[in-house]
């Protein structure tokens, strides 16, 4: 039994070497070599596109791939049978990293760091961001109001970060529950949250039911002070109806990690946009502790037991 394993990220080769499996490198922006074509598992990290609708076509063999993204779209699309091949994530891998990540941003928004850059490349002191400022400018986390859209592995990790700093965290998801100490409530209670929200961090999923989930209509509802981040997908924010409420001064900023087009294009209007952070998808990868997950699940796969993360 052959497993491949990408070359694009750190793996503990070693730590793996005690199952009964084959090892072999593979770059993942080239054709899986013939001689591997044959391997039953596939471990994938920032594969190309071209790399994997390739291996689709001519690993007849694979049995089971092992994503190391928290939302392997990138492999589900690729074109693999689904009747016979098993998909694992590599959910719970970038929690931590994403969670500094949006803090960052958060920080940055709330503290005003980008305007303070800014001044600084033009040789000038900008003394307007010293001193106090009104409750409605939005200066600090502490009692601060953030709704926390998608709330899985991610915003659980964000929010103890939040709750330390004094934020007010609260969640929205499928159905109402709480998780981690936190009250989550359902997509109905949109409208009755969004007004009292001074910070909406985004972390949905891709699909056809979160396109354009941050819409015109639902930008409306956030308070002019509040600031918007998005590190789940690009599609879930509807990028001319941000920029235009950014432009309109409808809201007071935002930080976005992913975008419906990546890297951005040079002719997008987000590059100016007023008071937007553009990152560039740079949230994650870094897949914590990929090698124990890759350990258990094939510890697992070769048991004939349940594996985590099954998509």
């Amino acid at each position: 039994m052959k497993l491949l394993y990408p070359t694009s990220v750190k793996i503990d080769v070693q730590s793996l070497q005690g199952f009964s499996v084959s090892l072999h490198p593979y770059d993942v922006k080239v054709p899986i070599p013939e001689e591997l074509i044959d391997a039953d598992i596939l471990v994938t990290w920032a594969n190309t596109a071209d790399n994997l609708k390739d291996a689709a076509k001519r690993m007849k063999n694979i049995k089971w791939i092992q994503s190391l993204a928290a939302g392997p779209n990138d492999v589900l699309g690729a074109g693999f049978d689904k009747s016979k091949v098993l998909v694992t994530s590599g959910v719970g891998l970038h929690d931590g990293p994403v969670a500094e990540h949006t803090l960052g941003l958060l920080l940055s928004g709330v503290r005003r760091f980008h305007e303070m850059r800014d001044s600084q490349l033009q040789s000038k002191w900008p003394g307007h961001l010293g001193g106090s400022f009104p409750r409605s400018d939005f200066t600090t986390l502490s009692n601060s109001r953030v709704l926390i859209w998608g709330f899985g592995s991610i915003a659980k990790k964000l929010s103890s970060y939040l709750i330390v700093l004094g934020a007010d965290v609260k969640g929205i998801a499928r159905s109402h529950g709480v998780r981690n100490g936190v009250e989550v409530f359902g997509e109905d209670k949109l409208a009755e949250l969004l007004p009292q929200t001074d910070a909406l961090v985004m972390i949905l999923p891709g699909s056809e039911a979160t396109n354009n989930a941050l819409n015109a209509e639902r930008l409306k509802l956030l308070p002019k002070h509040a600031w918007v981040i998005n590190v789940g997908r690009g599609t879930s924010v509807d990028e001319d109806a941000l920029a235009d409420a950014l432009e309109k001064g409808e809201i007071s900023g935002a930080a976005l990690d992913v975008f419906k087009t990546e890297p951005l294009p040079e002719s997008s209007r987000l590059w100016k946009t007023p008071n937007l952070i553009v990152s560039p998808h740079a949230a994650g990868g870094r897949p914590v502790g990929c090698t124990d997950l890759i350990a258990d699940n094939l510890r697992r796969y070769l048991a004939g037991q349940p594996l985590k993360n099954v998509i």
